[in-house]
């Protein structure tokens, strides 16, 4: 059974210490898991958990973050590719997620090792409520001495509030379970300042945002399969490393090599400190609908001072959005400096700016007293 519960384990500062990590969340991209007929690869998958089984038993906490639902489900509706519409890939997520956790279930099983599903969506991730539920619910299996394997209900997840890719469900996820480390596992084996092919260098380690600076990342791969590629997985790892967990990127042929703390892969060191994840879900993540523009005084208010944001200090708005969307905030040279979760429809604001809430609770009524973005709702960027 698991024993760190609610402890955080060792301090992990470099990619050394990984062998003496109490927690670890693993990534695996669909392509990483994906035949060259199509569907899963039975040998890919039951290689990826040779290990992780083998880790687990050594008294390590495992939490799988497994793409590959779409991809599974692909070959059974006869589909070559992965589908772009919504609706399609609902589908082939709702016939794939079964066989994926039935490829799962079997390999673990052959270690003596329990497997467990676990879908979420963004707003498990988002509200309080429902966070303290998916918190309480991984933690009650790793107690248990079981491997939690996460993904994306994709099933019922819509454009507007899915995270997009699992890269950065599992820097939500390592958050969520106060985890050592990251792990972001494709069939790359590790960051190059350029492309691999045309012998570039690798890229060892990354301690800040400056070190990546010029680098030009690559976006998805050409099987079709994935929705990531090594820009989701950089940006994932710089989520977790500034919020206090180290990542390391690498490829699924390399995982038992990462675990042990081996040379591999590209290694994200800690440069920040750990922060609610609805705070990381807002800067990074949100859906933006729209733009509040602010005077000086404002900016101040709001990015120095760590104020909410009142009417009186907005001069103009652009979006289509509706109470409880995020929208940016930017100073009156357009610098984007906050995002924040908005009390007022767009249509609603224009009547508002550059006055007081007192003055607009006596014209419009006592509903108009409320900030246009309050502190609680509101992440500063680069912060």
């Amino acid at each position: 059974m698991g024993t760190k519960g609610q402890d955080q384990g060792a301090t992990l500062r470099s990619r050394s210490d990984m062998a003496a990590a109490a927690r670890i969340v693993v990534k695996v991209g669909s392509s990483s898991l994906t035949s060259v007929a199509g569907g899963i690869s039975e040998e890919a998958l039951w290689k990826l958990v040779d290990v992780l089984a083998l880790r687990q038993k050594t008294g390590t906490e495992i939490i799988l973050v497994s793409s590959g639902a779409i991809s599974a489900g692909l070959l059974p509706l006869g589909l070559a590719r992965r589908p772009k519409d919504l609706a399609t890939q609902q589908a082939a997520a709702s016939v794939g997620q079964g066989l994926l956790m039935a490829h799962y279930n079997q390999a673990f099983s052959a270690h003596g090792v329990t497997a467990s599903q676990v879908l979420l969506t963004a707003e498990d991730l988002t509200r309080r409520h429902q966070y303290v539920n998916a918190h309480r619910a991984l933690e009650r299996l790793l107690h248990l001495g079981v491997v939690p394997i996460v993904n994306e209900n994709d099933t019922v997840a819509t454009h507007e509030i899915r995270f997009g890719d699992n890269d950065r469900l599992a820097a939500l996820v390592a958050h969520l379970v106060k985890a050592d480390a990251l792990v972001l596992l494709s069939d790359v084996d590790s960051l190059y300042d350029g492309p691999p092919s045309e012998g570039a260098t690798r890229i060892s380690h990354v301690d800040s945002p400056e070190d990546l600076e010029g680098i030009v990342i690559g976006s998805a791969g050409k099987a079709g399969v994935g929705t990531g590629g090594m820009a989701t997985k950089v940006q994932a790892a710089m989520i977790a490393a500034e919020t206090g967990i180290p990542a390391l990127v690498t490829s699924t042929e390399h995982a038992g090599a990462a675990l042990a703390g081996d040379d591999v892969g590209t290694w994200f060191g800690i440069n920040g400190n750990k922060r609610p994840v609805r705070m990381l879900w807002l800067a990074h993540l949100a859906d933006i609908r729209g733009r509040l523009v602010l005077d000086d005084g404002a900016v101040r208010a709001v990015g120095e001072r760590h104020k909410s944001l009142l009417p009186a200090g907005i001069t103009a708005v652009t979006g289509d959005f509706d109470a409880g969307d995020a929208v940016e905030i930017s100073d009156a040279r357009g610098n984007v400096f906050a995002h924040g979760l908005v009390n007022y429809r767009h249509s609603d604001l224009p009547q508002m700016l550059g006055r007081s809430t007192k003055a607009l609770a006596k014209e419009l009524g006592r509903e108009f007293e409320r900030e246009v973005v309050h502190v609680d709702d509101l992440v500063l960027l680069g912060h």
